[in-house]
């Protein structure tokens, strides 16, 4: 090989060396209060070790011996998995056309920045429930590679459903037909979809005209033909007949909870049996009525974080005179508290809770566990819902709790969230893949708090 190849293969390898994330140190976090996830009663003088991005140790703080490596002092704080939302609909992907339709754009840094605001909020993984796919495989594999401050990226792309149906937004695979369908999810499964979201929604209530409808046979066609394919499934369901239908058809999760009305004590029992998981997304409706009534939910640090100046601005005049004309507002405020009781029955009868927001923002997850601790859900409950059920609705055993094995997300906290959901806001450090996370470089569209 001549001198210049080598100097060039050199410098090819140096670059490549050079994309690719820094090996994770051996962090050692003494004497703290674990709450693991599990839904196991927190356990004082406990020691984490993390090595090469995964938890390698988790023993009595007595019982630990010399370990060498970064050592934190968790003497009067609390260590939780990492938070997971898991239904989001990340922005920067789609824009809404002087019509009101919503069409394929790409916007990376509003999309960056709303990522940093799950991290900084303690959020390490999340689910894109439905997007223009070129916009969320492209973040998706940016993240995997390590180029950007990210949760972990899960994604469907484009939603599969009956045209004019429910998530009929540019990206979508439009089904009408079996075996017609077939080239259709081929294309899709193409990309690598994380699970594939159907809906199964004709509307019809609240404040909503009634749509088209995806078959029922049609729908488990094709939940068979991802899943011959490794491929899990959710659905958009809003009522209990949908929920059931999309059950017996064969999902794997069902992507909300039933907010079109109480649901039946048999339904809570289904899914006590059945333990399919159902994302709780009672934020995306309350959210209306919030900044009607409520805009100085704004104030709070978490979303002075997520936001910028300009946009909370909006968001307290523009946008809240807006919803506060609209009777989707309203009607939503009314049946909110109806999906948190159906939401309680379910738990109370053994199915599987998962905190997912149907918004775009960190601070949201936060607000939803709020909600659920207002339904009468323990908060040590709830923190299980926003972690190992993350994991069991996306069917990774290596996630959602702190054990070791497990890949490395956490979040050290200042205050106990089993007294209080309210304590998971005071963030002391964020962790991901076994690296404390860098609040100086997250690109947030807001201000943050000075270094937590």
């Amino acid at each position: 090989m001549t001198v210049f190849k080598k100097t060039l293969a050199a410098a090819i390898m140096g670059a490549a060396m050079a994309a690719l994330p820094a090996a994770a140190e051996t962090i050692v976090i003494d004497n703290v209060t674990l709450i693991d996830g599990t839904g196991a009663k927190p356990r004082q003088g406990m020691t984490v070790v993390v090595e090469d991005g995964r938890f390698s140790q988790v023993v009595p703080s007595k019982a630990a011996g010399e370990i060498k490596g970064t050592r934190i002092d968790g003497t009067g704080k609390f260590l939780i998995p990492g938070l997971m939302d898991m239904h989001i609909h990340l922005k920067g992907g789609l824009k809404v056309s002087k019509e009101g339709l919503r069409e394929a754009a790409i916007d990376r840094k509003t999309g960056e920045q709303a990522l940093a605001s799950y991290i900084y909020s303690g959020v390490t993984a999340i689910y894109d429930a439905g997007n223009n796919p070129d916009f969320i495989y492209s973040l998706r594999a940016d993240e995997r590679a390590g180029k950007i401050q990210s949760p972990r990226i899960f994604a469907t792309g484009g939603v599969v459903t009956y045209p004019g149906s429910h998530g009929t937004a540019e990206g979508y695979a439009p089904i009408d037909s079996w075996p017609e369908a077939k080239p259709i999810l081929d294309k899709h499964i193409a990309l690598k979809p994380d699970i594939v979201k159907f809906t199964l929604e004709e509307r019809g209530w609240g404040a909503r005209p009634t749509i088209p409808l995806l078959p029922v046979d049609l729908l488990q066609k094709a939940i068979e033909y991802y899943n011959d394919r490794g491929i899990r499934t959710t659905v958009h369901t809003s009522g209990e007949t949908r929920a059931r239908e999309a059950i017996f058809a064969g999902i794997d999760t069902l992507a909300h909870p039933v907010i079109q009305g109480p649901i039946t004590r048999e339904f809570a029992n289904l899914m006590g049996a059945r333990k399919i998981p159902m994302t709780t997304t009672l934020t995306i409706g309350e959210n209306y009525s919030r900044l009607a009534e409520h805009p100085e939910y704004l104030d709070q640090p978490l979303y002075r974080a997520a936001l910028s100046e300009a946009e909370i601005k909006q968001l307290k005049t523009e946008q809240r005179a807006k919803w506060q004309q609209e009777r989707w507002t309203w009607w939503m405020k009314l049946m909110t508290p109806v999906a948190q009781d159906n939401l309680r029955q379910i738990h109370e009868a053994g199915g599987v809770l998962v905190v997912g927001t149907d918004q775009t923002i960190g601070p949201a997850v936060h607000r939803e566990m709020e909600l659920l601790a207002d339904a009468g859900i323990p908060p040590l409950d709830i923190i299980t819902m926003a972690t190992r059920n993350g994991a069991i609705f996306l069917g990774r055993d290596d996630l959602g709790t702190i054990a070791p094995g497990k890949l490395a997300d956490a979040v050290l906290l200042n205050a106990d969230p089993t007294v209080d959901i309210n304590n998971a806001k005071n963030i002391y450090l964020v962790m991901k893949d076994g690296r404390i996370v860098d609040e100086s470089k997250l690109p947030l569209a807001g201000k943050a708090e000075k270094r937590r």
